[in-house]
């Protein structure tokens, strides 16, 4: 039987929200011996499960719910909390104290600390200020933000007069943004005047120029001075304002010092119905223009709470950080931990500049406790050589999380060994379409090598195969059981809907076209049975493997493969930073074609590539053995990092990729073109 790489001490275990939350269920009765104990009860009983989390996180409403769930056999169509009226802002605004709420670094160090009294006088004020220009409920703001404390307050400030946020990272191009915002005609719009990435700044306000000239839905530009703090209102009418006359005449432009001139103190907060539109995100795009997707306002709070609180046991004597952008939603889903009082540490910038360890001075300054990233970032950590473990002390480190990709195994072997042996290491699962997990973290259960830790709370997830049966297997077995992942019952972060599709069929052929009633999440998946010993009792144990996207599983002779499982041979391969893997269409079947990017000054040779080879078929199986295999010097990505195969398919094939503004380094693309030689 495969041993855990970490286990929970008694008192970790003891000390944790999740065990304080299965106490709280024992005062009516319910008794878990374990975590799957509680897990089937949630999924078994979704509106006492909610209830009493709702209940458990005294979360704040203006009016309270008549019935917990109704309609709880559709999907889509289920209803939560119904009647009941809150504020989003108002809850996590729950403290006025002098402790950090926001500490925010850039590659320049620290740049500010918020307390929690300043930031609520920041957003009373900003929010007065909106509330002036005529900003209500149902009304979209929208930023294009680096991830500093100022994002966080325009977002607070919006949500607490019931108006919608909605964000792009900078790094975003014009076109991209248009494709985004352009859909949903905001009326505000935060930016800062440029922003830092890996040493060079660069500017925002000539972008915001050419945005304004087609967002005709923009009545008020607020300019926040980021690069240059001598900025003046002149100086952003001047570059803001063009001979070509923007879309709203109309428009008024500001700084952010002067709208928060005001004498505001206190938050008028506005109840909003639990499915009101809090948050629109947007999908990646590299397929068309990007789906708007709506979270709603009690859906979003109750599940980043139950993340937070029992799956990340957040409290607020914790520092959490999350290396993220403003158009991923773990920024969305870091900055909530504002509910539980703890510090938020922002970072915005390369996590490699000026150097490697940028990110762990700034976890060890501090004294961070919850540290989250990529699994690409580990991965490449690993690379460069960096060994926190040796430099830092992390004393008050007990948690790592990885998301954006699966988690190698190697990399789990790298946390453990190079960064901390005592920690909770979660990787987590699930995305912009659900605002959060299905798959995640949990502190009273051990950590498996290349495993998510559990299914989350209240998340009915079953792995189906293509005609709908359950797939799972005991970690003993070695049977395939891989299959797409799925979600059969309702929970509150389901989207509200796409914005613009009035009559709900864009939201329903994206998640539920697959499987009747039954939410695909687009997922390749398989769930894996384990008995383990918790408090000397015998527990069980459903551990997670994502083995890659749907959409780009691998078909070669009619067996599907996860791209992961060929990534986790390729990258543990000194010689290669990293890997894409496409299916291409050959002699009526499809083969595998590998591309890598090598370490300066390697070049692929017969010999790398056998390497190569003989890694992938030793580890795995002759159908994962790359037909051919190419050196690139970049890999083309999504804004918030995500390696795109279905761009490079389509490449290979000489089809179009129809939205290349959805990429950060669409020139990467071009890579790809023109390898016909190569690959016969």
């Amino acid at each position: 039987m495969t041993a855990p790489l970490w286990t929970p001490s008694e008192k970790r275990i003891k000390d944790s929200n999740l065990f304080r939350f299965m106490a709280f269920l024992k005062k009516d009765g319910h008794k878990f011996n374990d975590y799957q104990g509680l897990y089937d009860f949630s999924v078994k009983h979704p509106e006492l499960f909610w209830k009493y989390l709702w209940d458990f996180g005294a979360l704040v409403s203006h009016t309270p719910y008549t019935q917990v769930l109704t309609n709880a056999d559709k999907m889509p169509g289920a209803k939560w909390f119904d009647g009941c009226t809150l504020n989003f802002a108002q809850n996590l605004l729950r403290f006025r104290d002098d402790r950090p709420a926001l500490i925010s670094y850039d590659e320049r160090g620290k740049q500010q600390t918020l307390t929690y009294a300043a930031l609520y006088l920041k957003v009373a004020k900003l929010s007065h200020w909106l509330a002036q220009q005529g900003v209500q409920k149902g009304d979209r703001v929208a930023g294009f933000m680096p991830n500093i404390a100022d994002t966080v307050v325009a977002m607070l400030a919006t949500t607490a007069l019931g108006a919608t946020w909605s964000s792009c990272s900078p790094d975003f191009g014009i076109q991209g943004v248009l494709d985004r915002f352009g859909q949903i005609q905001p009326k505000v719009l935060f930016t800062t005047d440029g922003y830092i990435y890996n040493g060079k700044t660069l500017n925002s306000l000539d972008r915001i120029q050419s945005i304004l000239k087609e967002l005709n839905s923009v009545e008020h530009v607020v300019v926040v001075p980021y690069t240059n703090g001598q900025l003046t209102q002149n100086e952003i009418e001047q570059a803001l304002q063009s001979n070509d006359a923007p879309a709203n005449d109309a428009l008024a432009f500001h700084l952010i010092h002067d709208c928060l001139n005001n004498d505001a103190e206190e938050i008028n907060f506005v109840p909003v119905a639990f499915d009101h539109p809090l948050y629109i995100m947007y999908s990646s795009g590299t397929t068309g223009v990007p789906k708007c997707i709506v979270h709603g306002t009690g859906g979003t709070l109750l599940q980043h709470y139950k993340e937070l609180v029992l799956h990340t046991d957040l409290t607020e004597d914790d520092t959490i950080f999350y290396y993220t952008t403003c158009g991923w939603m773990m920024w969305n889903w870091l900055v909530s931990s504002l509910v539980t009082g703890a510090t938020v540490v922002l970072y915005d910038g390369s996590p490699f500049a000026p150097s490697p360890n940028v990110l762990w001075d700034m976890a060890e300054a501090e004294q961070v406790s919850i540290f989250g990233t990529s699994a690409k970032y580990i991965a490449a950590l690993e690379k460069a050589g960096v060994k926190p473990q040796q430099e830092y002390k992390l004393e008050k480190l007990k948690a790592v999380l990885s998301t954006g990709s699966p988690l190698a195994h190697e990399s789990f072997d790298y946390v453990y060994r190079d960064i901390k042996s005592d920690l909770c290491l979660s990787s987590i699962s699930g995305g912009t379409d659900i605002i959060s997990c299905f798959a995640l973290g949990c502190p009273i259960l051990p950590v498996y090598r290349g495993e998510l830790q559990c299914l989350g709370l209240g998340m009915a997830v079953q792995v189906f195969d293509s005609m709908g049966n359950a797939l799972s297997r005991n970690a003993q077995d070695t049977g395939d059981a891989k299959g797409e992942l799925v979600c059969v019952k309702p929970f509150p972060s389901m989207p509200v809907g796409f914005w613009n599709d009035a009559d709900g069929s864009k939201y329903h052929k994206a998640y539920f076209d697959s499987f009747d009633n039954i939410w695909a999440h687009g997922d390749y998946a398989e769930l894996i049975k384990h008995e383990t010993v918790v408090e000397h009792e015998k527990s069980k144990q459903v551990g997670v493997v994502i083995h890659g996207r749907s959409d780009a599983v691998l078909n070669p002779g009619g067996v599907r493969i996860g791209t992961a499982e060929i990534y986790r041979q390729v990258e543990k391969i000194d010689a290669v930073l990293e890997s894409i893997a496409v299916g291409q269409t050959w002699q009526d079947d499809v083969r595998v074609i590998l591309f890598v990017v090598l370490r300066d000054s390697i070049t692929l040779d017969d010999a790398l590539t056998q390497t190569i080879k003989q890694t992938i078929r030793a580890n795995t199986t002759p159908r994962h053995v790359p037909a051919k295999i190419i050196q690139v010097t970049d890999i083309p990505r999504t804004i918030s990092g995500k390696i795109v195969e279905l761009a490079v398919r389509n490449v290979i094939h000489g089809e179009p990729v129809k939205n290349t503004d959805a990429l950060k380094n669409p020139e990467a693309l071009a890579l790809y073109q023109g390898l016909e030689a190569l690959m016969s």
